[in-house]
């Protein structure tokens, strides 16, 4: 994630996920999330697309509240663009009667978790040439709870908080080693497989 302060959220409007459910427009609002502003050939370079499409897609995202442009004085007639938040969120029950965004939800959850496995895999095929430190300390793990859904939220809310805990003072206390690091974590009930 770029370095920023604060940690915004946008809980996302049908219009904004239908926008977003887009294989470009996705790895756009990801790259700005991630690295920061940056123009649309940078964007396109990074992302192995044409300037074009990824100045169209970037309008869209900024249409819909996603993105926006940043002023930079002295930057000639470059257009920086710039992400308005760090974390998306939704929730399917917000979008009844619209199959759309229902079907956007689809989407972004299935893409969201390829790329949860993408990224675990990349890692776990470099690990080897990593420190030893790094590799003591990433890793895997799962718990089988018994939890109802308000046991559930509360706890889904505890580790938020102290994620953003971790967060704020990793940035208030920058190390030399430090590098981004993906904290994935995922709540449900078994599905078809109860013991």
């Amino acid at each position: 994630m770029a370095n920023d302060e604060s940690m915004t959220e946008v809980h996302l409007s049908a219009r904004q996920i239908r926008v977003l459910a887009h294989p470009l427009r996705i790895r756009l609002l990801g790259r700005l999330r991630l690295d920061g502003p940056a123009t649309a050939t940078r964007l396109a370079e990074a992302l192995d697309t044409n300037t074009g499409a990824t100045s169209y897609h970037l309008r869209q995202l900024a249409d819909a509240g996603l993105v926006t442009e940043e002023d930079r004085p002295g930057s000639g007639r470059q257009r920086f663009w710039r992400a308005l938040h760090q974390l998306s969120s939704w929730q399917r029950s917000d979008y009844p009667g619209d199959p759309d965004a229902a079907a956007a939800v689809d989407w972004l959850e299935s893409y969201q978790l390829n790329q949860m496995v993408r990224r675990v895999e990349a890692w776990r095929l470099v690990a080897p040439s990593e420190s030893q430190e790094w590799r003591d300390v990433a890793g895997l793990g799962d718990y089988v709870l018994t939890m109802a859904p308000e046991q559930l939220r509360d706890m889904q809310a505890d580790l938020e908080e102290l994620i953003e805990r971790h967060r704020a003072r990793a940035l208030a206390d920058p190390r030399p080693d430090a590098r981004q690091v993906l904290f994935f974590y995922g709540g449900m009930p078994f599905a078809g497989e109860e013991q």
